[in-house]
């Protein structure tokens, strides 16, 4: 490993700049945000978010959109896509047309590309964040749009790239719902993890790695680095967690701090979640399936006898086996009720239902972050529970790292943590699919907010750590209240030291029908301004990778140290159902700390480490191997 030392003044540009630090007043319980969407102007209809800055003028841009269909741009009401340009004088301008984000190599551009899942990147290493869309293909022979990389010309304008490449699946079957930027062999060169979802003919798909080439272009390599899964046709597979996973969300990150990343699969339907532990074979990196033995296929429940369709079916077949250790169905007419509403059965198959690899959970957004501040990354997860399922489904919850050189996570469970969200009662669905996490009050310590999705009388809870490892639940009144909330994304969107929330409006189930109170109509994404958070300390760093580092710095792993704590980040490649993407530039509370020691460990092969002290109130643009120039933030 390549050690690098920077010793830096305080105020590394300038010798003579005016200080940044502050008398930082900690959060007394005033209320943390603001909505101003209507304030900035934002008419963006889509709930999935992603923050890139995608002209280089340093203020964070938006791309907001919705989980399927196509724009259709002769009229407002097709639209699905909004790309969104960050003014910096508080509104954003709609530029996605002239951006050419979603043009078709067919040149019609009265319809825009489908592909939901999306990342960002600078796959061509010249300086500027590129796109990638991933697009669902049932026959490629007759497909007219397929995935497609977007390369951004520095300003913001994007074109199609090359039409080679493993990428664009043009012979097999794709229904991608995620996609990752990683550089998983520290090459310098962005890499792709992309997770299928759902059934082609008769199972799920297989999902699979690219390795970059650097000019737009990938090979699949699946096979080679040791990611093969095999098809659904064997129960032991399927139980052992060897078959394919029915993806829903990628996360790629460091889970046991040997500088190359992992790869996660957050599973649908109930099935077991894939961790891939990276490692060297020979030189050559290899990925060995720990799914199970990490503990993120699935948690330790699995008893399956408290499900109200099991307990219903054995009500009405109880010489079936083991249905002697089924609770009771609920009285009255419930199962009735039931079995009606499901068209004339239950969610219910007695011989699959109880196996081992149908007693997970409904996993959406993975999130890598290192909530305890011991130098690990831990794991936040999503799940949706519905109220007929039983305590064997998994919930959202905190997975600890436990440091080991084989992954390895704890489930201390949301009652010991405090991310309880409340009781799963009948007729109320829990739709975590989404979450964030973020320092809201610049403390130090990494808060969570769950956005729990459009499901009737779901809206968001924001929670703050209090301790490490141990939460509160923030009543509305001091956090925000957003019925519908579901892809989120924190930023400092006005440059002001603290950090806002970006959150997309789900509308699916408003109206009277579903009881759903305090929908927005029309149901644009909101922007709540951070009030509170710039009254402690904080420091922003903008990473850019040098020769034999990928340009955007994917991956690097940041360590802050101020006040006796030292707090951990990695620079996101997008991750999530249906993809998001965190800011690339990383952002610290210090609390009262005006010194901050910084080490950079950057995504190449030496490992290299760069260190430096700076002054807290800042945003510093670090190149490798150069000295951080503290940037204007105006």
């Amino acid at each position: 490993m390549l050690l690098l030392l920077l010793s830096c003044s305080s105020s590394p540009d300038s010798a003579s700049a005016e200080s940044t630090c502050i008398d930082a007043v900690p959060w007394n319980g005033e209320t943390a945000f603001r909505d101003v969407t209507e304030e900035w102007g934002i008419t963006a209809e889509g709930h999935q978010i992603e923050v890139v800055d995608i002209d280089g003028d340093g203020w964070a841009d938006l791309v907001v959109h919705d989980e399927g269909g196509v724009d259709d741009f002769s009229t407002e009401e097709g639209r699905v896509t909004w790309v969104l340009r960050n003014t910096g004088a508080g509104g954003f301008e709609d530029v996605t047309v002239e951006s050419g984000f979603r043009a078709r190599r067919s040149g019609d551009s009265s319809v825009g590309r489908p592909g939901q899942a999306m990342a960002s990147a600078d796959f061509d290493n010249d300086g500027d964040m590129d796109f990638i869309t991933v697009a669902w293909v049932v026959d490629p022979s007759v497909a007219e749009d397929l995935t497609e990389v977007l390369l951004n010309d520095g300003e913001g304008g994007f074109t199609l790239g090359p039409e080679e490449g493993d990428q664009r699946r043009t012979s097999i079957q794709s229904k991608p719902a995620s996609v990752a930027a990683t550089d998983y062999d520290r090459d310098g060169i962005v890499d792709l993890w992309v997770v299928e979802n759902g059934y082609f003919d008769p199972w799920p798909l297989q999902d699979r790695l690219y390795k970059g080439v650097g000019d737009g272009t990938f090979t699949d390599v699946t096979d080679s680095v040791g990611l093969t899964t095999m098809d659904w046709t064997n129960l032991s597979w399927l139980n052992e967690a060897k078959a394919h996973s029915w993806g829903w969300a990628a996360t790629a990150c460091d889970l046991n701090n040997d500088g190359l990343p992992e790869l996660l699969a957050s599973s649908y339907g109930r099935t077991p979640n894939h961790m891939w532990q990276n490692g060297l074979d020979d030189g050559d990196v290899h990925f060995a399936g720990r799914h199970i033995e990490s503990g993120f296929a699935f948690d330790d429940n699995q008893d399956w006898t408290d499900d109200v369709n099991a307990r219903c079916y054995c009500r009405d077949n109880p010489d079936e086996e083991d249905c002697d250790l089924a609770q009771e169905p609920p009285g009255g007419n419930y199962c009735d009720l039931l079995y009606e509403y499901y068209g004339g059965g239950y969610r219910w198959d007695h011989y699959w239902s109880r196996q081992t690899f149908f007693l997970g959970g409904v996993s959406g957004t993975t999130i890598c972050a290192d909530m305890n501040n011991d130098g690990w990354m831990d794991l936040v997860t999503g799940e949706i529970v519905h109220p007929d399922v039983g305590q064997s489904a998994d919930r959202g919850e905190l997975l600890v790292n436990q440091g080991e050189s084989d992954v390895l996570f704890e489930r201390p469970g949301n009652e010991t943590t405090g991310l309880d969200r409340g009781y799963i009662a009948a007729g109320w669905d829990e739709g975590v699919m989404n979450s964030l996490v973020l320092d809201f009050d610049n403390d130090g310590w990494q808060d969570i907010y769950y956005s729990v999705s459009g499901y009737p009388n779901n809206h968001g809870w924001l929670f703050r750590q209090v301790s490490p490892g141990v939460y509160e639940r923030l009543e509305h009144e001091v956090s925000l209240q957003m019925f519908g909330s579901h892809g989120a994304q924190a930023v400092d969107l006005d440059h002001d030291g603290d950090l806002d929330l970006v959150i997309g409006h789900m509308p699916v189930y408003c109206g009277p029908d579903w009881g759903s109170p305090d929908c927005y109509d029309p149901p644009v994404a909101r922007i709540w301004l951070n009030e509170v958070g710039n009254q402690q300390n904080w420091l922003q760093l903008d990473l850019e990778g040098g020769e034999g580092t990928n340009r955007a710095a994917i991956g690097a792993r940041v360590e802050v140290t101020a006040g006796g704590v030292t707090q951990t980040q990695e620079v996101d490649g997008g991750h999530g159902r249906w993809s998001t993407q965190r800011d690339r530039v990383l952002h610290f509370g210090v609390g009262e700390s005006c010194e901050v020691e910084v080490q950079v460990r950057w995504p190449n092969a030496e490992g290299a480490t760069q260190t430096f002290s700076v002054e807290a109130g800042a945003r510093y643009h670090v190149v490798e191997g150069q000295e951080p120039e503290r940037v204007a933030t105006e």
